[in-house]
């Protein structure tokens, strides 16, 4: 990410590391690239706050958005929904500041109840969809395009006062090469550019990471076993002191790798039959995703902080919705703010395809 950090003092970088490190047992392995990105943005409106306010605004992410991939690409049908939008992105009226931040969560939502009876044999149904579902392979040249509309809730420090703030609902679309190397973000909650920013390695200090379940690309993951028990013995080997605990950052993991990352066919119904082994997952059977598309999900709840984290499928094709993570039991965040019922972030896809370039879509492939 080319994030303009020229400017920066070596007091605003040390705060970037600390609050990188207090975030860090909180926020899943993957998409490094992209929590990177976050970091510096996040860099940025503090400076900004430092100049334009007396009291220096500090926000803590616990977790970010990590919007997921949808196999075959659907459109989102909107449908009833028992989330709470409570504001849209560009609006600073009641409850939004010049930030563009909104006060109080973006989503809230009835806790569910969960169940493991079912659990093998959902994610058995899931593994057989996904196994008959048209999967093209990606050639050298194009790029995987995901479209997806998503929101974030976080707590925000300001002096010594921390409050609940929200990215509200908002288009994400995102570009990545099958090698990794090049890409694009446009994302209004992430970007201060309206055209967005590049995702092409190496960055600004010259980094050029390796293919890794941390930082995946499409030619790395048609490389892993397809083999359910050697991928989770991988998964659980790669992500060793990751975390919360090794089954919760498994189960994450997983879900990364669900994400914008794009596994390719074989790979796919692995990555289900691998999830069916991790100790802990149930089943929801009504969740909701980001456009009120309602479904079930497989999910799996992180004790440590309370937050149940939910890959939500149609209950019939058993095509994959989208992701949220909602806080489940107790009060989260600093000076635990988050509540229970509180959608920490949520994804749900829109869009997903191969395309010929960077910022080409479906509708301008013609």
């Amino acid at each position: 990410m080319n994030a303009n950090t020229s400017g920066q003092r070596p007091a605003e970088w040390e705060e970037g590391a600390r609050l990188l490190s207090q975030t860090a047992r909180d926020l899943p392995a993957g998409r490094h690239r992209f929590h990177k990105e976050q970091l510096m943005a996040q860099i940025q409106r503090e400076q900004h706050t430092e100049t334009a306010a007396p009291a220096p605004a500090r926000t803590r992410r616990f977790r970010l958005p990590r919007p997921a991939i949808v196999l075959p690409a659907i459109a989102a049908a909107l449908a009833g929904t028992v989330v709470a939008v409570l504001a849209m992105p560009g609006d600073h009226g009641a409850g939004a500041g010049g930030d563009g931040l909104a006060t109080g969560p973006a989503l809230t939502t009835p806790v569910g109840a969960a169940t493991t009876k079912g659990v093998p044999q959902l994610l058995d149904r899931i593994s057989l969809a996904a196994a008959d579902e048209p999967h093209p392979v990606v050639r050298p040249g194009q790029y995987i395009y995901v479209e997806s509309q998503t929101a974030e809730t976080f707590p925000r420090t300001v002096g010594d006062k921390t409050t609940l703030v929200s990215h509200a609902l908002h288009r994400r679309q995102i570009w990545t090469s099958p090698d990794g190397t090049k890409g694009w973000l446009i994302d209004p909650g992430v970007n201060e550019d309206p055209e967005g920013e590049t995702l092409s390695l190496p960055d600004e200090l010259g980094n050029a990471p390796k293919a890794g379940l941390n930082t995946p690309s499409y030619d790395y993951l048609a490389k892993l076993t397809t083999d359910p028990d050697k991928l989770l013995a991988k998964i659980y080997e790669e992500t060793r002191g990751m975390g919360n605990s090794p089954d919760q950052q498994a189960f994450t993991t997983i879900g990364d790798l669900l994400n914008e990352s794009y596994p390719p066919a074989e790979l796919y119904p692995a990555l289900f039959k691998a999830a069916a082994k991790i100790p802990g997952v149930v089943v929801v059977e009504d969740a909701v995703d980001a456009v009120g598309r309602h479904g079930v999900a497989v999910a799996r709840l992180d004790e440590h902080g309370g937050q149940r984290e939910e890959w939500i499928f149609d209950k019939k094709t058993h095509v994959f919705l989208g992701k949220r993570t909602v806080q489940v039991k107790g009060n989260s965040g600093e000076d635990g703010v988050i509540k229970p019922g509180t959608v920490t972030g949520t994804s749900a896809v829109t869009y997903r395809a191969i395309v010929d370039g960077i910022k080409r879509t479906p509708s301008s492939a013609d």
